[in-house]
């Protein structure tokens, strides 16, 4: 079963796309990946965030361990996420990383997080979020196999 990163928009913009491709095609069991889009809602603040929370919750099963992107999230060294899915692996769970849209996600679906993570205490755009997500999971592949990607 791929890791699944559910996120709202649109699918990826070309100028993200090589990249996320090129990180997609070197994951392998059980590190291989896949992308879920729900739609971007327009409907203001506190409507979006309910919509876009609802058509992400549709996604999830009742199995999954779920990793919310957030930039309020816990802050991972790179060999600390690897470590981390690593253990969802060997202990059979089932990941699904969300990336909420421009407003977040509701409370009921942050209650629902296992995990919430930080890439930073920055802000970043959406598509280039995708990008550093699929290239961390790539880099967590690599650190358990113990492959020289990764430097320390």
């Amino acid at each position: 079963m791929a890791i699944r990163i559910i996120t709202v928009g649109k699918r990826h913009e070309a100028w993200v796309a090589d990249g996320i491709d090129r990180f997609l095609k070197r994951l392998k069991k059980p590190y291989d990946a896949e992308f879920v889009f729900v739609p971007h809602a327009t409907a203001g603040e506190q409507r979006s965030r309910e919509e876009e929370s609802a058509a992400i919750e549709k996604h999830l099963r009742a199995q999954d361990y779920v990793i919310l992107l957030d930039e309020r999230g816990k802050n991972f060294t790179s060999p600390q996420l690897a470590g981390h899915l690593q253990q969802l692996f060997d202990t059979g769970r089932h990941p699904s990383l969300i990336i909420g849209g421009a407003y977040g996600v509701n409370d009921r679906l942050r209650a629902r997080a296992n995990t919430v993570w930080s890439l930073s205490n920055l802000v970043f755009p959406h598509q280039l979020v995708r990008l550093m997500v699929v290239e961390q999971v790539y880099r967590a592949q690599e650190i358990s196999a113990g492959r020289p990607y990764h430097h320390q």
